[in-house]
């Protein structure tokens, strides 16, 4: 069978997401943009696609041309972040990777059929996250985002002149989780549009 590379998985990942995404959310209305290459933690990671749509799910590409040596690290950044996560993994690396990411990621292994055409297998579906952190998400938005949201909030007093650490932890504090995440989606629908993002799908005004 033939090795799989990133940018063969990418293209084919991008094609089902784009294919699906415009199926479902015509029918439940909700806005919706694809990612790719966002970044976390001050740019520390980033995520191969992100898809918000309702929720945050992230897609990290693992093909059988890469290696497994940043997978660790980069689990632990994108666990802080996203409410999923699915490894979408070159048949080479299926079952080192299974014992690197936790068991709430989603699985899917990528292959090469006989035509030259990738095609997916899902091992199991993305779980919810339940290990999000505050502060991490927050690290999501630019700095004058989390302060416009915080002054929104009347919580502003005190750090509008600190450093954007300190803007992102009060953020954290004031705000509950699920009104943090609802927060942060809602801002990167909007001024994300063309933001490292390759033909972004946005529906219903996004």
């Amino acid at each position: 069978m033939v090795s799989t590379n990133d940018k063969i998985i990418r293209v084919a990942l991008r094609n089902v997401l784009d294919r699906d995404l415009w199926g479902c959310c015509s029918e439940s209305g909700l806005p919706t943009k694809i990612f790719e290459e966002l970044g976390v933690q001050h740019g520390a990671a980033r995520i191969d696609i992100a898809v918000i749509n309702g929720v945050m799910h992230g897609y990290e590409i693992k093909s059988d041309s890469d290696t497994l040596e940043r997978l660790p690290e980069q689990t632990k950044e994108f666990s802080a972040v996203f409410d999923k996560l699915t490894l979408v993994v070159g048949k080479r690396h299926l079952y080192d990777a299974i014992n690197i990411v936790p068991d709430w990621w989603g699985i899917i292994v990528a292959k090469i059929d006989a035509n030259g055409k990738v095609f997916f297998q899902t091992i199991r579906e993305a779980e919810d996250n339940q290990d999000q952190v505050g502060v991490s998400l927050a690290r999501l938005l630019w700095k004058e985002e989390a302060l416009q949201i915080l002054e929104e909030q009347n919580k502003a007093k005190g750090v509008r002149s600190k450093p954007r650490e300190f803007i992102y932890q009060r953020l954290a504090n004031v705000l509950d989780a699920e009104t943090l995440k609802e927060k942060v989606r809602d801002t990167l629908l909007v001024s994300r549009e063309d933001w490292r993002s390759d033909a972004p799908l946005i529906l219903n005004g996004g």
